[in-house]
């Protein structure tokens, strides 16, 4: 650190009133809450604030100007002349440290202290609670292991049944873990605890990213589910009872008559668990499917058709 007279810009005749003043000036310059922007001032803050803790002291200032101590408080070797009868170089120099001598008027109390109460008033005392309270909380809180993670890849079917899955994490620890209700594509999940651990370190957790497999048959909406069911011309025109498979089973659904392909049909439950209990719904679209062999007698009604539209 640099003389303390040089940072606060005072000669070694300054009075106490005078180094007071030029600590104030300055203090209020570089003070961190007045210059959020310059990374600079912290350190030139704390400069100007140990170059007082030692000249803002009758009796650090007389052992750093004696040169007992140096510009950090640090006792300079003075030889063994303290030792003798009275109170010699060397016992004067142990007195700013507590035996004897008067307390510093750092950051833990006195001028310095005071003057921040009075310079910004409540939000300072505020703050040094605060921080103070923050660096007890710190102390207090156990260590934490690290995170992990891992990816679970399911299929719809698992998800419709909140199947059990096991899973070999990082760690090497298997465990077996049941698909959440409500789950989507790419959700992480915490596994607390499930992490990295240590002796007296609490152990992490561990990150699930689920993957649900693409199906040949279902695509999802959030809890709803979508399909597709080719229905033959005749049950599009007739209408009549089709089999519509769901992920739980097949179910019977009901065609009216005149239907037209791409029609979407909702059978209400038939989708995914949703965190309340209840379920999605499967919206299916039904597709007219043609005749794979030629029938006569459809294209000969279909040829009358265009020549009745033709007229």
């Amino acid at each position: 650190m640099r003389n303390p007279y040089d940072v606060l810009g005072v000669s070694r005749s300054a009075s106490e009133a005078e180094i007071k003043k030029a600590f104030r000036k300055l203090a209020k310059t570089y003070h961190p809450d007045s210059n959020q922007n310059d990374p600079k001032a912290k350190d030139k803050f704390a400069e100007v604030n140990s170059a007082y803790e030692i000249l803002g002291d009758a009796d650090k200032r007389g052992q750093f100007d004696r040169g007992e101590i140096d510009a950090e408080g640090k006792p300079r070797f003075q030889g063994f002349e303290g030792f003798g009868g009275g109170r010699g170089a060397g016992a004067q120099g142990f007195e700013g440290f507590g035996f004897g001598g008067r307390r510093s008027r750092g950051f833990s109390g006195g001028e310095t202290s005071d003057f921040f109460s009075e310079l910004f008033g409540e939000a300072f005392r505020s703050a040094g609670a605060e921080n103070m309270r923050q660096q007890q909380q710190s102390r207090a809180r156990p260590q934490k292991g690290e995170d992990v993670s891992a990816t679970l890849t399911v299929t719809l079917e698992e998800v419709a049944a909140e199947a059990k899955k096991r899973i070999r994490l990082p760690t090497g620890r298997d465990l077996d873990v049941v698909i959440p209700k409500g789950v989507n594509d790419g959700q992480v999940i915490r596994l607390r605890g499930q992490g990295q651990g240590a002796p007296s370190v609490d152990p992490g957790d561990a990150l699930l990213t689920i993957k649900i497999a693409p199906h040949d048959r279902f695509t999802m909406e959030g809890p709803n589910l979508r399909s597709r069911l080719p229905i033959q011309i005749e049950e599009a025109i007739l209408g009549g009872s089709v089999r519509i498979p769901t992920l739980t089973g097949a179910v019977n659904m009901n065609i009216p008559p005149m239907t037209d392909s791409g029609r979407t049909f909702r059978l209400r439950g038939k989708g995914l668990p949703m965190k309340g209990g209840d379920y999605g719904d499967l919206l299916v679209t039904v597709e007219i499917k043609l005749p794979e062999v030629v029938d006569e007698d459809l294209m000969d009604y279909a040829r009358k058709r265009r020549s009745a539209k033709a007229e």
